[in-house]
């Protein structure tokens, strides 16, 4: 078993032999579809391979892992021509970009910056089956502008999402 005396909201790496947590992902909710703030807490540089017949062609990809409310919500900004309207909006949602003006994509600056979205509920069907869901962006909101769909009061969660081992991708 890993000693870790540490408290770390971003958790810790298990042991081969540890165990685990009777109530571990018990209280995992996903938050009601609306608008939150959120805080960039880093993104991941990748590439992005498509299958067949998909919409986009092999491109950068950017994650970006964002801070709702406690909780973890990942997003796929892809560097192509044709996705450049939802790349605009998270810059302009972070307030590194303003309407009618040209931008560097300066991802070294992201880490740690907020903004404004709305959160919609995608659902879809695990590998073994069973019903899934878990939230997604919908729309990044420029500062000062607001769609009129207030996400409810909630309360502050700090567990992750649980992961069934049906699905990983391995």
């Amino acid at each position: 078993m890993i000693n870790d005396t540490t408290n770390n909201n971003e958790g810790r790496e298990l042991g081969w032999d540890d165990e685990l947590d009777v109530n571990a992902g018990s209280n995992f909710e996903v938050l009601p579809e609306g608008e939150y703030d959120f805080v960039v807490k880093k993104i991941e540089k990748s590439r992005y391979s498509p299958k067949a017949g998909a919409k986009l062609p092999p491109c950068n990809m950017v994650k970006v892992f964002l801070d709702v409310n406690g909780r973890e919500v990942n997003h796929a900004l892809f560097l192509h021509s044709r996705c450049e309207g939802m790349l605009c909006a998270f810059f302009k949602a972070i307030g590194a970009r303003q309407d009618g003006e040209r931008l560097k994509m300066e991802w070294n600056r992201v880490t740690g910056s907020t903004g404004r979205c709305v959160i919609g509920i995608r659902k879809w069907i695990g590998k073994d089956g069973g019903d899934r869901e878990g939230n997604e962006v919908k729309k990044f909101i420029m500062p000062g502008e607001s769609t009129g769909t207030e996400a409810p009061q909630t309360q502050p969660q700090q567990a992750p999402a649980p992961v069934s081992p049906n699905d990983l991708p391995f």
